[in-house]
């Protein structure tokens, strides 16, 4: 048994009393009556150890986005988002879309968007600690061109997305169109549970996963299929407990994943523990602190920490 695997056993039984991430208290300001304006900065150093290698270390900036909403009035409202990453070494389009609510429970949404899937969101503003698991290019959809409808109640959610590709913003062939589809139950104010199947001619992808909330406690499971068009498979799940205490909190994570060959052969694996402090030092700046151990028969064995500053906006 890994190492990573006896750590997990050990902490399993605490994941109940484990704590949370408190969020920063984000929200849009108003440039006129009909534009608001979010946003965040993100900064990060991070140290790494890998076996067999000479440890390293960075620092920077992550990540700037501005979103600028127009409502137009009560029912239709464009969404333009763009960002700055180092890795771009430039400003780009994140997102570009309209949405319209047809009535109270159903709207449209067209453009370039975001997929629904995967428990771990894009942006550093939604995940509880500094990393992803680094599984999402596996198994959740990416930027999207087309259109969705989402029928949603404060119990019950089902979208359906038309789009050029479920996994590339780039992919603007529309003869052989992708698609996503979400089933969403909320039987409770403390339980989501969603699943989602995705599919782009021969790729397809299932992403499950259901989050109990409660007071200052977060848990969360997921579990992905992929198969894919080079005839690949793969396979990956994540458990998670979060809890705040007023301005601290701390998150532990436990993530797992496998793509294989059609012959069987292994193509990319990992699985990591992380634990994640947090202190929101005012509504806007949030520090986050990571210790992270992955294994990984592919990419090797390694150790990392990391400390971010968050400023949302």
């Amino acid at each position: 048994m890994s190492k990573i695997k006896r750590t997990a056993l050990s902490i399993a039984a605490a994941l109940a009393t484990v704590t949370a991430s408190p969020a920063v208290n984000a929200g849009d300001f108003s440039l006129t009556d009909n534009l608001s304006v979010t946003g965040f900065i993100d900064m990060s150093y991070v140290y790494s150890d890998a076996d067999g290698a000479s440890s390293e270390s960075s620092s920077g900036l992550d990540q700037f986005e501005i979103d600028l909403v127009y409502s137009f009035d009560d029912k239709l409202k464009a969404q333009v988002d763009l960002e700055y990453k180092d890795s771009y070494g430039a400003v780009d389009l994140e997102q570009a879309f309209f949405t319209y609510a047809v009535t109270d429970e159903f709207t449209l949404k067209a453009g370039r968007f975001l997929s629904y899937s995967g428990w771990e969101t894009e942006e550093p503003t939604g995940l509880f600690q500094y990393s992803g698991t680094g599984y999402a290019p596996y198994f959740y959809g990416y930027y999207q061109q087309g259109i969705s409808g989402l029928y949603s109640t404060d119990s019950f959610a089902v979208a359906l997305s038309v789009i050029n590709s479920p996994y590339s913003p780039e992919d603007t062939d529309s003869e052989k169109p992708g698609y996503e589809a979400m089933v969403a139950i909320m039987p409770t104010d403390s339980i989501t549970v969603k699943a989602f199947y995705l599919s782009d001619e021969d790729t397809n992808t299932t992403n499950v996963w259901a989050s109990y909330a409660v007071g200052d406690l977060t848990l969360a499971a997921e579990y992905n299929l992929g198969d894919y068009a080079n005839g690949n498979d793969g396979s990956g799940y994540l458990l998670m407990a979060n809890y705040a205490m007023g301005s601290a909190g701390i998150t532990v994570r436990y993530h797992d994943f496998e793509i294989e060959t059609a012959a069987g052969a292994l193509f990319d694996d990992g699985s990591a523990i992380t634990i994640s402090p947090s202190y929101a030092v005012s509504d806007n700046l949030l520090m986050v602190f990571e210790y992270r151990m992955d294994e990984s028969d592919v990419r090797g064995d390694s150790d990392s920490i990391a400390v971010e500053a968050l400023i949302s906006f």
